[in-house]
């Protein structure tokens, strides 16, 4: 195992089964080796710079039960969707229902809109070809961001009083690995994407972050206010994670 800059391998065996994982150093003030698996199952290990390799193998070991799990799990996960092509026809999640994009060329501007049951946006006549999927990626966009901004802010309202918080902010976001955070200001910052799943999922994200304004970390004190609040996140939380790949675009 390398010890030069960027991400080197490394493998132990447990039992039958090999660990293999990309090795990530981080600056020599960082204290600890840590580990995470990553949503397609891929493990990586991030340690201090000059870590000997006996000791992050004595880490990676010991924690190698749970890394077995987490591997396992993330395979149960459905495949990714394939790459966006913003063309008409394709179909694009909203509150946890398909609708399909329709492209209509030559009407007025306007901006994209929900009509008779499709994401409807008019196509300027003057658009070259190939420029128009990056105008409806724009308009998709947009249209996401402000449903996002209409109906989590109003979930936040009706869950908040439940959990006995009073956030002082809600903030739409483009965050690529978190559905949302909070911080000690009470200030909520809600990932857009979180609005293509059904509403059950989007309530489960908000619970979890006002839940976050009493416990910052997940202690058990956390668990315990998130169960008393909805006695059924377990079952949200599993099915985010089973169709939290297929929102990111």
């Amino acid at each position: 195992m390398a010890g030069a800059a960027g991400a080197d391998r490394g493998a132990i065996q447990w039992g039958t089964t090999t660990i293999t994982y990309a090795l990530r150093w981080s600056p020599v003030r960082r204290k600890t080796v840590s580990i995470a698996v990553e949503p397609r199952g891929s493990v990586v290990v991030t340690a201090p710079r000059g870590t000997p390799e006996r000791r992050i193998s004595e880490v990676v070991r010991s924690r190698a039960r749970w890394i077995i799990g987490r591997v396992k799990a993330t395979s149960d996960l459905p495949p990714a969707l394939p790459a966006r092509e913003f063309v008409n026809g394709e179909t694009f999640l909203y509150l946890g229902r398909q609708y399909r994009l329709k492209l209509v060329d030559g009407a007025p501007v306007r901006p994209l809109a929900l009509r008779g049951g499709r994401l409807e946006l008019p196509i300027p006549g003057a658009l070259g070809t190939e420029h128009r999927a990056r105008y409806a990626r724009a308009a998709l966009l947009d249209w996401y961001k402000r449903r996002a901004s209409e109906r989590p802010p109003r979930i936040v309202g009706d869950w908040a009083p439940r959990v006995g918080v009073e956030p002082t902010k809600v903030v739409i976001k483009d965050q690529q690995k978190r559905w949302a955070s909070c911080d000690r200001h009470g200030v909520l910052r809600l990932n857009w994407r979180i609005i293509q799943a059904p509403m059950s999922l989007v309530e489960y994200v908000v619970a979890h972050e006002l839940v976050h304004l009493l416990h910052p970390d997940h202690t058990r004190e956390f668990w315990a206010t998130l169960g008393r609040t909805m006695p059924d996140y377990d079952g949200r939380k599993q099915r985010l994670r089973e169709i939290g790949t297929r929102l990111g675009w």
